[in-house]
């Protein structure tokens, strides 16, 4: 039997699983799974949000992080970009459920649904979804 099994001289498998390589290789039943709608809140608070929705897109995908010290709402979510600028947070009165799911080490995600720019005001509207491993 040792015979069928034969050594991967290049180490291939090696380099494609490497973290080095950048490469997530997808997981078996990893998927998706679209919970809520909603919008941005607090996009008016936000230095320079016309220039950073200027580069969002329909779909983009938006990051969450949890701020349990935020004085004004412990379960609160604030939602970024992918290059690390903060757009604002799920409304309150969305993010007692999510904050728990975060809590418990779900991952929770936003893709842009539409966006506007009223003024200084951002009105945004995402999706969010639980990606599931």
């Amino acid at each position: 039997m040792s015979d069928l099994i034969k050594k991967d001289e290049a180490g291939l498998l090696d380099y494609l699983i490497n973290k080095e390589t950048g490469l997530d290789l997808p997981k078996p039943f990893e998927r998706d799974i679209y919970l809520f709608d909603t919008y941005v809140a607090g996009t008016s608070h936000i230095p320079d949000i016309e220039a950073i929705s200027s580069k969002l897109e329909k779909d983009d995908r938006l990051v969450f992080y949890r701020e349990v010290e935020n004085e004004a709402d412990p379960q609160a979510i604030r939602i970024e970009t992918l290059n690390k600028e903060k757009i604002g947070y799920i409304p309150r009165q969305d993010n007692a459920i999510f904050s728990r799911l975060m809590d418990a080490g779900k991952e929770l995600f936003a893709r842009v649904i539409d966006k506007e720019m009223r003024g200084k005001w951002l009105k945004m509207r995402i999706k969010i979804f639980l990606h599931e491993l």
